[in-house]
């Protein structure tokens, strides 16, 4: 099963690249100061289809199947699809909806729960990454819901879009 790439981008300083793969569950943090050898520098894994509570059956023995993710107890449904970095490049905003004809084929749940906004926050000395347990947008309980969110714009700018401040 491919990772399908959805979304892209690269930090403020050009030192990082980060890669989100909607079917894995994981964004991916390569670094990207010397750009002939990229190198992955932190991964972490929001919902996708390769966790413990998932119906997809892994056979790679060189990947290790992680728990579901649960953030203020609810489980995270969808894949980590559009990314939003702040200017100082030290929080990752992620959406977990693709678009809903994809969602309804690969994650059935997602559409009857709704979509989530998770924020992952950056070291900027080492650039891990790890996920920020208090901070969670449930589109799924909104009055009028369940949502699928996708697209987000940072206030302010952000690294994809400060080129036009």
């Amino acid at each position: 099963m491919p990772a399908l790439i959805t979304d892209i981008l690269i930090s403020m300083d050009d030192r990082f690249l980060y890669v989100s793969c909607w079917l894995h569950g994981d964004i991916r943090q390569y670094d990207i100061s010397d750009p002939e050898n990229p190198k992955l520098n932190s991964q972490i894994f929001i919902g996708g289809s390769i966790h413990s509570e998932s119906s997809v059956k892994v056979l790679d023995p060189s990947h290790t199947v992680i728990p579901a993710l649960y953030v203020k107890g609810r489980r995270i449904e969808g894949g980590p699809q559009m990314l939003q970095l702040s200017l100082d490049g030290k929080r990752l905003y992620v959406t977990t909806s693709l678009y809903k004809k994809w969602d309804d084929q690969f994650y059935p749940d997602h559409v009857k729960s709704g979509a989530t906004m998770l924020q992952i926050n950056v070291d900027s000395e080492t650039g891990n990454m790890s996920l920020n347990p208090e901070f969670l947008v449930d589109f799924g309980k909104i009055s009028g819901g369940p949502y699928l969110a996708h697209e987000m714009r940072y206030p302010g700018g952000d690294c994809t879009s400060d080129i036009w401040i």
